[in-house]
C-alpha cells in the first residue's frame, strides 16, 4: 500500500539511522531531531522500500507512516 504521510513522533535521539537509509526523505542537522524535508512527499513512491524500512529500524520506533 503506498505511503501517504511519514512524520516523526517526540523521541528522537538524532542516530541518523533515518538520514542513512533514506537522505531523499529524512534529514538530521546538528545532531538534532531528525526531520522529515519539505519535499519528501515526491519521493514516497520510488522510496517506499527505503522509508519502511527506517521506520522499522528506528530504536527508538518515532518513525510513523500512514498508508492510503
Amino acid at each position: 500500500m503506498p505511503i501517504k504521510k511519514v512524520w516523526i513522533e517526540a523521541g528522537c535521539i538524532s542516530c541518523k539511522l533515518c538520514q542513512d537509509i533514506a537522505p531523499a526523505v529524512f534529514r538530521v542537522d546538528d545532531d538534532k531531531d531528525c526531520i522529515v524535508l519539505a519535499d519528501a512527499a515526491q519521493h514516497f513512491a520510488k522510496k517506499h522500500d527505503d522509508i519502511e524500512q527506517a521506520a522499522r529500524d528506528c530504536p527508538v520506533e518515532v518513525i510513523k507512516l500512514e498508508h492510503g
